[in-house]
């Protein structure tokens, strides 16, 4: 007997595939569309943003050719609250937020399948390009387009409700199956950027929040070498748009080291002073399978449950969305997590996400809190 399944229908070529496979494997399959913002514009800009009414119109027809119900389910005082408030409060406290990531873990997966259970759905299945076995997340065979970075904060409950039907196959092939589908959608543009800044301008929209306040741009040594509108304007390891007065000694680049928010200050220095070893994190979550590495390499409580198929000299950490990977070592701390890196990172920024894999397969994450 099959599942009752939602699927959310982005509007996108990757949930209408996945909607038309969950559906053709002989499951009841009802389709939903998220409206996240309070005033959608009525087109996309090529590839910028989505949640527009095209986009919900690109849903709806896809799921009249693929013969599910469809529906449109009004999430944008949620997604305000979750998703743009904390990304614009992260940024106030000069931490780096992933708003993709936020918005897996609030909405889809948290105020989505929460309804969706609650309306006796077994399941809610997304067009994300990652595998998932027996409740456990794993890597995308199409490593360009791999989104289990970004599922990595979803606990084993909520993978355990899960459906992702795309893991096993690439971009180019999905594209080519909603061809052959009659999906209008086979060749719609991907989007990308922070979906509620359709104009990709970042730092306006924080500016038009959070407001300007001019604040001391410092080298090392804390002379000051510039000045700028606001601390939130900037992130770990930026190298454009920072406006130094004085140059380097050595004449070379500077890069955003460090955001003081309180003192409304930003400290500026030479790239290797962004390389990093350790990291600190906060809020750990594990969902991945058994563990059976040594005790020193895992948590000791609340962690991976032991005596399972990860080799303990296999551990990777991925540091932010299709970021480098990085062999590390981890272990429990106090309040969090503390993870050693076999090689120097450069860049880690403070509200990130740090995904622990072994091998494909995901152990866990938590929200980076500084690194050193």
């Amino acid at each position: 007997m099959g599942l009752r399944v939602l699927a959310a229908m982005s509007g996108g070529v990757d949930s209408a595939v996945a909607a038309a496979r969950i559906a053709e494997a002989g499951h009841d399959v009802t389709g939903v569309h998220l409206a996240l913002s309070a005033n959608p514009q009525s087109h996309r800009t090529g590839a910028r943003g989505c949640c527009t009414i095209e986009d919900s119109r690109d849903a709806r027809r896809a799921a009249d050719v693929i013969g599910i119900p469809f529906y449109i389910w009004d999430m944008a005082e949620r997604f305000q609250r979750d998703v743009i408030e904390d990304f614009v409060a992260e940024y106030a406290a000069g931490r780096t937020p992933n708003p993709c990531l936020r918005c897996n873990e609030k909405i889809k997966f948290a105020a989505v399948l929460d309804r969706a259970l609650a309306l006796g759905f077994d399941a809610v299945a997304t067009g994300h390009h990652a595998k998932l076995v027996d409740g456990v997340l794993s890597r995308s065979v199409d490593e360009g387009k791999d989104q289990s970075y970004v599922l990595g904060v979803l606990t084993r409950e909520q993978l355990g409700h899960a459906i992702f039907p795309l893991g096993d196959s690439t971009k180019a092939e999905v594209r080519e199956e909603a061809a052959r589908r009659g999906l209008t959608v086979a060749d719609k543009p991907d989007s990308h950027d922070i979906c509620f800044i359709a104009d990709g301008d970042t730092r306006s929209f924080l500016a038009e929040r959070l407001g300007s306040a001019e604040g001391p741009i410092v080298d090392e040594s804390g002379a000051v070498v510039g000045s700028h509108q606001g601390a939130h304007g900037f992130t770990i390891g930026q190298r454009k748009g920072l406006h130094i007065d004085r140059p380097a000694a050595d004449g070379r680049p500077r890069y955003v080291l460090s955001i003081e928010p309180v003192s409304n200050t930003v400290t500026v220095g030479p790239r290797a002073a962004l390389q990093v070893t350790s990291i600190v994190c906060g809020s750990p979550v594990w969902n991945g399978p058994v563990w059976n590495g040594p005790i020193s390499n895992g948590p000791v409580s609340n962690g991976p449950v032991r005596n399972g198929p990860a080799a303990s000299d296999d551990v990777t950490v991925q540091l932010r969305a299709h970021g480098e990977v990085y062999p590390c070592t981890f272990e429990e701390i106090a309040g969090g997590l503390r993870i050693d890196l076999g090689r120097a990172a450069t860049g880690v920024a403070a509200g990130q996400a740090a995904v622990l894999y072994s091998g494909s397969t995901v152990i866990g994450s938590a929200t980076i809190v500084s690194a050193g």
